[in-house]
């Protein structure tokens, strides 16, 4: 039986995603998320997750940092963005950043399941209006490259990684994790060298690049 993970802050959007979903897909499990650090949980207690459906904006996930966190703690599950940023170039970054598919929340319902049957049988997928515009979108020499130096990190290297983003001391980071101070310190010696930066402070900034806009608060305000 395939299981989805939908990650989404909005709990009415949830509840569509969920109904298209089990529309989409017979004997479908789902379980939901309602922020990047109740995704990771999920993720832990359930190895058997097929798909996540992740709002770039939930609480914790700042855009595509939750997607690389994802993709270098769980490798194996596949990753559908769901965001209200629709920019090619967003979408571009996002692919190049491993996920299997993009999905505008202004897409209909019929384009959500769609989505969802694509990846479970491993193709990528795009909304057709966004198609062309993203294949014109030209992928980011240093986006590719910064995408494939998280992706050499273990696990464990890429949590250190965003605890340091965050600003905590190896100390803090060593009672976060429950590790020894110098396990830590082992693993930003690896970090600092896979990263291609000096010191924690360059590490912080590289992980920071991945922050995007939210559009939906933009209007807001």
């Amino acid at each position: 039986m395939p299981k989805l993970l939908i990650a989404d802050d909005h709990p009415l959007f949830r509840a569509a995603l969920r109904g298209a979903a089990t529309d989409a897909v017979a004997q479908l499990s789902v379980l939901e998320a309602e922020s990047l650090e109740g995704v990771l949980s999920a993720l832990e207690a359930n190895p058997d997750i097929d798909l996540v459906l992740l709002d770039l904006h939930m609480p914790g996930n700042h855009g595509l940092a939750g997607l690389a966190a994802i993709r270098a703690q769980y490798p194996e599950v596949a990753v559908v963005v769901v965001s209200a940023n629709d920019d090619p170039r967003v979408v571009r970054r996002a692919l190049d950043h491993g996920a299997a598919g993009y999905l505008p929340k202004s897409a209909g319902l019929d384009e959500l399941r769609e989505a969802i049957r694509s990846v479970l049988a491993c193709e990528q997928w795009l909304p057709s209006s966004l198609r062309a515009s993203v294949a014109r979108a030209q992928s980011s020499q240093h986006d590719a490259e910064l995408a494939a130096r998280l992706a050499s990190l273990s696990p464990q290297q890429f949590r250190v990684l965003t605890l340091v983003a965050e600003g905590l001391l190896n100390k803090q980071i060593a009672d976060r994790l429950d590790v020894q101070e110098r396990t830590v310190k082992a693993h930003l010696t690896a970090i600092f060298e896979r990263m291609g930066v000096r010191n924690r402070t360059q590490a912080g900034v590289v992980l920071r690049e991945l922050e995007l806009s939210d559009p939906a608060r933009q209007m807001e305000s």
